[in-house]
């Protein structure tokens, strides 16, 4: 007996609901376009630690108050990966929340410090767009998105390219 599996988009439903939730494809982006994204994100103390000891990071700078104390900032550190994820999903909603796929990220930078109690916030520029030439339902946009402390001052920089649908016909 074979046991038959049912696909999400074989169910109307569900394939009415998508729909729905793909606000953005390939023809909404064009270069030079800027999306700042909202709300932003207060990281506690204990979203680092969990965070940090979750991805077995050793570096005591994220979780060992006496130890970071004696380092250059004088106070535990937020864990990079920790605002590279929230930045980038803070994103999602306005940039890739109908992506077919990441394709790349690149040029991650951290440019300054960022504490527990900070809160984060975030906004996407839209570099480049490139419609696939192999797969006409399909292309390629290439954003820079900058993550900010509450401050304004800018913590993270990044850029990625992002597979979107193109508007179906």
């Amino acid at each position: 007996m074979q046991l038959q599996t049912a696909r999400a988009s074989d169910n109307p439903l569900i394939r009415r609901r998508a729909r729905r939730f793909m606000n953005r494809y390939f023809e909404d982006f064009s270069a030079g376009q800027i999306f700042k994204h909202w709300p932003g994100r207060t990281i506690t103390e204990f979203d680092n630690t969990w965070f940090t000891l979750m991805t077995m990071n050793t570096n005591p700078v994220h979780f060992d108050a006496a130890y970071a104390a004696t380092t250059q900032h004088g106070q535990r550190l937020v864990n990079g990966l920790l605002l590279l994820a929230t930045v980038v999903g803070m994103s999602v909603k306005d940039v890739s929340e109908s992506a077919i796929a990441n394709l790349e990220y690149e040029r991650v930078r951290h440019t300054g410090p960022t504490f527990a109690g900070d809160t984060l916030y975030a906004e996407t520029t839209v570099l480049e767009t490139t419609a696939s030439k192999s797969k006409s339902d399909r292309g390629v946009i290439y954003v820079e998105t900058r993550g900010l402390n509450q401050r304004g001052e800018q913590i993270m920089i990044l850029r990625r390219r992002i597979l979107v649908p193109r508007r179906p016909s």
